[in-house]
């Protein structure tokens, strides 16, 4: 029986054992994942094949706050391969000021339907709003 090896010896983060994985292709066609000690290793590791994701945190201007910059990240995972393109427009803005952490900066990033949100709360320079 002969097998494919697809991707070797990546790390699991699906939990803090941080598992060494490597996953197959079968003559069958099967997709087999060994290194895993939990489900959640599989799972993380047939994602990272099929579809793989990444958060992003990064910084934009904030005009007539304390601070000079806003933390922001994504709501939840983007792909991979939009990872540039994200950083890229994500550099182009700048907001006011006051903010709330879980702001909307960009809604529906290029298209992914997922926001980049304020990580931190900034209010404004000299002023009372939060």
């Amino acid at each position: 029986m002969s097998r494919e090896l697809i991707k070797e010896k990546f790390t699991c983060v699906s939990c803090p054992r941080g598992c060494k994985l490597s996953v197959f292709k079968e003559e069958s066609g099967e997709i087999t994942v060994t290194g895993n000690l939990c489900k959640g290793g599989e799972l993380y590791a047939m994602q990272e094949i099929k579809d793989p994701r990444r958060n992003i945190s990064s910084t934009v201007i904030i005009e007539g706050g304390v601070l000079p910059s806003l933390p922001v990240k994504t709501s939840s995972p983007i792909p991979k391969a939009l990872i540039f393109d994200v950083m890229k427009e994500i550099d182009t803005v700048k907001t006011q000021a006051p903010k709330k952490m879980g702001d909307v900066i960009i809604e529906n990033v290029l298209n992914t339907g997922i926001d980049i949100v304020a990580s931190r709360s900034v209010r404004v320079k000299n002023g009372k709003a939060d």
